[in-house]
């Protein structure tokens, strides 16, 4: 009963913050539930590597190596996320920036809004992972954007409404297309036996029978279904969204939407890659996603080059590297997907840490903006800085960090696998991402000096020192377990 366990225990929690009336209460409950959610998680990765793929209600609930992977890394993040909210909410209420600036609502309320859409959010994520009804999937992701869209709004400034509503505008979208989609896969199969169910929309029987769906039907939902998800993954030209939504969401949230969520999202997406080129074959969707792919990294790299916000500079990082996980896919191969695995595990410690130092470095400075800070943050918050240096430096792919590796994986599938002209886009525009990147961040952390005011952060500075040590253990070493994980992922997107 581990994965009914997986979904009951972040939506408990959700429910008992709701009901909560004290913010210690609330801490409390979301602490303890994110910490039991990750067991759970661990959990389910040792089953999964001892048996193999699981599922249960007859094929309701299914993990293999592929869900437990973006579960273990979904229910890591929440974690070290809810740990780090307690500091940055507490110092929110402190300095007076948890009240609205539109209406006058209660503290206590907005905390509890913070912390019982937050297990919701990660609960709808899990459900991604584990449905194996394509339908179910869709509803899950649906979900993740009513839980979120309200978070985005937490902060109740005119800019952080007009976040959530372009948000929800933007993706409710891409969701619609996403469902014509899913609604095609499962007309694709109307003539095979048994059709007539809903269980003919379980992905564990569609990819067994893939050969056998109608291949015009299944080419437009590939489309419908790349569109879709590839707008809640943040893809170009659908990644419109982003920006506003991670600048103005708390810094936890948006933490957990440039990771975990951009993670479900690909999720969704590779099931149904590996459900189309068992259908069509490799070419059609592999040429559709590096089209996507290399669109959204070349998108990325004006807008880095020219930012004058480094939240927003972070939100193009993660379009970015959502791009990069889609050239991976669309090159197809052992070696690609070996790659975007390690790319989507290397990138969920990298890009969290990061926001997570952009929230220490905005409530010390008051501003996200560029200009308008007042000495280097290494100067002013010796330790914020250098972890901010070093999750820099890892996320546009400086050796001997992870992130590195991974690209150079990919990139050598790329010209392995034919794609020269793939390939040498993906270095361009990995350069501009780097120049930028280096220039903005490099000079925000190490400017000139200014004022120092040392300010004990125990709470938010321990999830810092936890992911800052993950990135570099897995920069010269991957455990056993979780390299074996990564593996078995890379194999069910290579379709075996």
């Amino acid at each position: 009963m581990i994965l009914p366990a997986l979904l009951l225990v972040p939506f408990a929690a959700g429910v008992l913050s709701f009901f909560a009336r004290k913010r210690a209460a609330m801490e409390t409950i979301n602490l303890v539930g994110f910490a039991a959610t990750f067991l759970i998680a661990a959990g389910l990765v040792a089953q999964v590597l001892r048996v193999g793929a699981i599922s249960l209600w007859d094929g309701f609930l299914y993990a293999d190596a592929l869900s437990a992977l973006v579960i273990l890394l979904t229910a890591s993040v929440a974690l070290l996320c809810s740990v780090y909210a307690v500091g940055y909410l507490r110092e929110n209420e402190r300095s007076g920036a948890v009240q609205d600036d539109a209406v006058d609502v209660d503290a206590s309320a907005k905390l509890r809004k913070y912390y019982c859409l937050t297990p919701l959010f990660v609960f709808s994520m899990m459900l991604i992972a584990v449905a194996n009804n394509l339908g179910v999937m869709w509803s899950a992701i649906e979900a993740t954007t009513l839980a979120s869209v309200f978070l985005v709004t937490f902060h109740g400034r005119v800019t952080s409404l007009e976040a959530a509503w372009k948000y929800a505008i933007i993706g409710g979208v891409g969701l619609s297309m996403a469902l014509f989609g899913t609604i095609l896969a499962y007309y694709s199969g109307r003539h095979l036996m048994g059709s007539d169910s809903l269980y003919a929309l379980n992905w564990s029987v569609l990819v067994e029978r893939a050969a056998q769906l109608d291949k015009t039907t299944m080419r437009l939902a590939f489309i419908l279904v790349l569109l879709g998800y590839g707008t809640k993954a943040g893809l170009a030209p659908m990644h419109t969204w982003k920006p506003d939504a991670y600048s103005e969401a708390p810094v936890p949230s948006a933490a957990i939407l440039s990771s975990a969520m951009l993670n479900c999202a690909m999720y969704g997406l590779i099931r149904f890659y590996i459900l189309t080129s068992r259908c069509l074959g490799t070419e059609y969707p592999g040429r559709l996603l590096l089209l996507f792919g290399i669109l959204s990294m070349a998108v990325a790299v004006p807008f880095v080059l020219v930012q004058k916000n480094f939240r927003r500079l972070l939100a193009y990082s993660t379009i970015e590297h959502g791009g990069i996980m889609a050239t991976a896919l669309g090159i197809g191969g052992p070696l690609a997907s070996l790659g975007l695995m390690l790319h989507m595990t290397f990138h969920t410690v990298a890009k969290p840490l990061l926001f997570l130092c952009a929230g220490n470095v905005y409530q010390h400075f008051k501003t996200d903006l560029f200009h308008k800070m007042k000495g280097s943050v290494m100067h002013a918050m010796p330790l914020t800085g250098t972890i901010f240096l070093m999750a820099m430096m890892a996320i546009i792919g400086m050796p001997p960090f992870s992130l590195f590796q991974s690209e150079f994986i990919i990139l050598r599938a790329a010209f392995a696998g034919g794609h020269t002209l793939a390939g040498s886009l993906f270095v361009l525009c990995g350069t501009g991402v780097f120049a930028g990147a280096l220039i903005h961040l490099g000079g925000l952390i190490l400017g000139p000096a200014g004022d120092r005011v040392p300010v004990a952060r125990p709470w938010r500075n321990s999830s810092l020192i936890a992911l800052a040590t993950v990135l570099v253990v897995i920069a010269f070493w991957i455990p056993a377990p979780l390299l074996e994980l990564i593996q078995g992922a890379a194999r069910v997107v290579n379709g075996q």
